[in-house]
């Protein structure tokens, strides 16, 4: 299945085809008009935390959407919406470790799960294509590396803690004042960078060597410029050791119907 043939796919579509089991890859160049976005589910008795993780630290964790405990639809960013089935492939995490990969969490959701639908940098990749931006082609959509966990710590919410996941994109060095220009636009997104050029400084010894996905190393007249990561609950429930979270798999997003040309304003 070629992503580039969805490209102008609306997210009810794409949320169609993981419901049915006929898709099972990542998202990236899917939906170019729609917000993608990574989800949470915690038991509602760690909601309240995890609400408060994400406004005291909205550059990795923008919030989009909440359920009510134990209902499984988006009501405001995809109506009609299952998330128990409408995403590629999901994580479970127990007591601070990874114990599962599924394609389907019927089996498992409980009346007390609480879902949360955070922004994606995907959703300003149709943005900065338009704007011309050049990126280092790394052999992933539209250049983008891995995502690494950073030094830079996220304010903890309770029991809920860890440090922010960044993704790196190697930007010529012209468009780089563009690329944080267009991606400040989009908070939902995760805005703009969180830091330019050299990785050690934020705790990155080898870019060829990411945490989740590919990594090269940065060549020619590129500069490695880093975003927040929506990945960053992950490492927090890794940290925290919270009982349960379930998550999307990295880079197998939510596609909501909140088209990214409306301004949004929660």
């Amino acid at each position: 299945m070629d992503n580039e043939k969805y490209r102008s796919a609306s997210g009810a579509e794409i949320r169609a085809l993981c419901r049915t089991g006929a898709w099972d890859r990542p998202t990236s160049g899917t939906a170019m008009d729609y917000y993608q976005a990574n989800l949470v589910i915690v038991p509602a008795d760690y909601a309240f935390e995890f609400m408060l993780f994400c406004h005291r630290n909205p550059k990795p964790c923008p919030l989009i959407d909440v359920t009510d405990p134990g209902d499984p639809e988006f009501k405001r960013a995809a109506p009609g919406s299952d998330v128990r089935t409408d995403l590629a492939r999901y994580l479970v995490f127990r007591d601070g470790k990874q114990v599962d990969e599924v394609t389907d969490i019927r089996s498992i959701w409980r009346p007390d799960h609480v879902a949360f639908l955070l922004g994606c940098s995907f959703s300003a990749d149709a943005a900065l294509q338009k704007g011309g931006i050049e990126f280092g082609n790394i052999g992933s959509p539209y250049g983008r590396f891995g995502a690494y966990t950073s030094s830079i710590p996220c304010e903890p919410a309770g029991r809920i803690k860890g440090n922010m996941v960044v993704n790196a994109r190697p930007v010529a060095s012209r468009s780089v004042a563009k690329a944080v220009a267009i991606t400040t636009r989009y908070p939902l997104a995760h805005g703009g960078p969180v830091h330019i050029g050299d990785p050690s400084a934020i705790g990155i010894d080898d870019l060829s060597k990411p945490e989740w996905g590919k990594g090269r190393t940065v060549e020619g007249d590129f500069v490695p410029v880093f975003w927040p990561c929506g990945v960053t609950p992950q490492v927090a429930a890794i940290e925290s050791k919270i009982p349960e979270m379930i998550t999307h798999k990295v880079a197998h997003m939510f596609v909501t119907d909140l088209n990214t040309a409306d301004p949004i304003q929660w």
